[in-house]
């Protein structure tokens, strides 16, 4: 997997996902860099990590989704609002809100349940940008 940092956010913006990551305090640190493992271990080797709407993402063939520390919670952006209601029954214990999926920062989401949401949105991704 390539790493990509983009041009939003100038100043104090972070310019990639280590130096974002780097200015989370604990535990949602840790609980990012899994999620980030996480993600990674499943996308395609060509997807690229970037700082997009002033947060770490991932893209192949186009945005893929997005995470990022708030002051109570951290997200998951899976970048298309109605994986929330394919997953609904599996995002029953999350607040969920149009496109986010908050989780506790010191407990990321189950691991099998994040594979899950970026694989179909690889798959979705796929069926829009064949090519």
């Amino acid at each position: 997997m390539r790493k990509a940092t983009s041009s939003i956010g100038k100043g104090n913006a972070p310019q990639s996902v280590d130096e974002y990551l780097a200015a989370v305090p604990e535990p949602a640190r840790s609980t990012l860099n899994r999620v980030r493992a996480t993600i990674r271990s499943v996308v395609p080797p060509e997807t690229t990590e970037v700082i997009s709407y002033g947060m770490p993402g991932f893209r192949y063939k186009g945005a893929l989704v997005w995470f990022g520390a708030f002051s109570k919670h951290c997200s998951f952006f899976p970048g298309n609002a109605s994986l929330i209601e394919t997953f609904n029954d599996e995002l029953k214990d999350y607040q969920t809100a149009k496109g986010t999926i908050r989780f506790p920062a010191d407990e990321p989401l189950p691991a099998a349940l994040l594979k899950k949401l970026v694989k179909a949105r690889v798959a979705e991704n796929e069926r829009k940008y064949p090519r």
